[in-house]
């Protein structure tokens, strides 16, 4: 839920950056947001402590609790983070996009490689992570694995600072807010709806303005290009520009909505997959095995290797066969990324199957805390098809949704490009909930029973595939019919 909602939060952030703060003054608040908040939950960690032991050993188990200013100090940090996310993610990538010239072939094509080494240092950070700090954390100090975060938030934001007389800086527009021309859009063109094509005609060629493609298309939004009883005030009507920023906008909707299934895959690797790897055998050597939950370092693992592949061995080839900056265009890449997400649950619905198959020869189907004697790397398949697929699906959206929204908005695509995971999160929970409820009538077990020998994950894995397969049908139809921006050629 916390990721859900947090995933969720840059739509405001980005509202505000692009509205009144700016994405620069964004940035250095949401860092001091992260420090805050870092610095919140180490001290939270360091401040009460307990030998377990003495817990053990007493007999009354409250005095073992945390004080309540721990609690409250904790849930504080925690949502002080997310806030700071909210600023955060969506404006710094923008920002740093923002350093090329769109008008220079060459650094237009360094701008397509941009988005690739973003992610690509991204998820090499994470995969340091998830080593180093979960190290620390277990063996060490859990304040000083909040600590070090922290530390480099400061070192970071002091990086950042230092560059600033280096910086392109987009020169703030003195017309009305881009949100407020985008919606008299629409309400202009819903208060036109009688207006005839024969008066858009006439209009437009009055204004010189000549038929071209995507003046063909969202045609109602063309209405309000004529005053309302042909009046020929300037606040009556929208220009032309006004309405292509609306259709631009418009246009997102359905790549967005066909891309929520793809959310809902991607929040199944913290959690199901997590599950499936507990039961099974997970030694490397026969006096240590790994936890489960560290599997999830293949995906960034995989995302680490293949973005290098991408962009150094195949997107030159690719430049060189079609002659385009980015290669493959932005919706290929996203689409290519679908289609391993779906194959990516038709490998885990098959492993499971199997999971399940080695659970009943072994007669372990009502021994949920026995090890089913199955090598977790069963499930590298899944986990890596997973990352090589976020390689392509996610570079390409952020791509994509910076690169085809209204320039004044381009912290607002990408907070959409982030609510896609928020609301698959959603999504996903209330999928989870439903089949819950309904396989688990008249005693039966559910597909998400707590014996997972019992239940049936492949059957939801199934269900996930399917519906991946006809989100990536409508996918296709939307992409094929797609007009990209005129600013430039995909």
């Amino acid at each position: 839920m916390w990721s859900g909602t947090a995933s969720l939060l840059p739509l405001l952030g980005a509202f505000l950056a692009d509205s009144f703060l700016g994405r620069y003054r964004m940035i250095i608040v949401a860092s001091v947001l992260y420090i805050l908040g870092l610095g919140c939950l180490s001290l939270s960690a360091v401040i009460y402590s307990f030998d377990p032991s003495e817990c053990q050993n007493s007999p009354n188990s409250t005095s073992c609790s945390p004080p309540r200013f721990q609690i409250i100090l904790f849930f504080f940090s925690l949502y002080v983070v997310a806030f700071a996310q909210g600023g955060h993610k969506p404006c710094v990538q923008a920002f740093g996009a923002d350093q090329f010239d769109e008008q220079d072939p060459e650094e237009c094509k360094a701008k397509s490689s941009f988005f690739n080494w973003w992610y690509f240092s991204f998820c090499a950070g994470v995969l340091m992570s998830l080593f180093a700090l979960n190290y620390i954390q277990d063996n060490l100090s859990w304040g000083l694995g909040f600590g070090i975060p922290c530390i480099m938030m400061c070192f970071s934001l002091i990086v950042f600072l230092l560059g600033s007389f280096t910086y392109r800086f987009s020169k703030k527009s003195d017309e009305r807010s881009p949100f407020l021309r985008i919606g008299q859009v629409f309400v202009r063109a819903a208060r036109n709806w009688q207006t005839s094509p024969s008066a858009i005609s006439m209009e437009a060629e009055a204004q010189g303005i000549l038929p071209y493609e995507d003046f063909q298309q969202y045609k109602f939004l063309n209405k309000a290009l004529v005053g309302l009883n042909g009046s020929k005030d300037d606040g009556e009507i929208c220009s032309i520009s006004d309405i292509e920023e609306a259709k631009a906008v418009l246009r997102l909707i359905p790549i967005w909505t066909t891309c929520l299934v793809y959310g809902v895959v991607f929040s199944q690797s913290s959690t199901l997959f997590t599950k499936q790897g507990v039961t099974m055998d997970r030694h490397i050597v026969p006096s240590f095995q790994i936890p489960a939950a560290s599997l999830q370092s293949l995906i960034s693992f995989s995302i680490v290797v293949s973005i290098p592949i991408y962009d150094c061995v195949l997107l030159p080839i690719a430049r060189a066969l079609s002659g385009k900056p980015s290669g493959i265009s932005m919706l290929q890449r996203i689409g290519t990324g679908m289609f391993l997400s779906l194959l990516s649950m038709v490998f885990a619905a098959l492993v499971e199957k199997k999971r399940l198959q080695t659970a009943i020869e072994y007669g372990l189907i009502d021994l949920p805390n026995t090890t089913v004697p199955m090598s977790v790397w069963w499930l590298a398949p899944q986990y890596s098809l997973l990352g090589i697929s976020e390689a392509f699906t996610m570079v390409g959206l952020q791509e994509f949704f910076y690169d085809q929204v209204p320039s004044e908005l381009r912290s607002v695509g990408l907070a959409l490009y982030l609510s896609i995971f928020g609301i698959g999160s959603f999504i996903s929970s209330f999928l989870i909930s439903v089949i819950e409820n309904v396989t688990s009538r008249q005693g039966q077990e559910s597909w998400f029973s707590n014996n997972l020998n019992r239940a049936h994950l492949d059957y939801f894995y199934w269900l996930l595939a399917g519906l991946s397969a006809a989100a990536y049908a409508a996918y296709l139809y939307f992409a094929k019919s797609y007009i990209y921006n005129r600013k430039r050629n995909v």
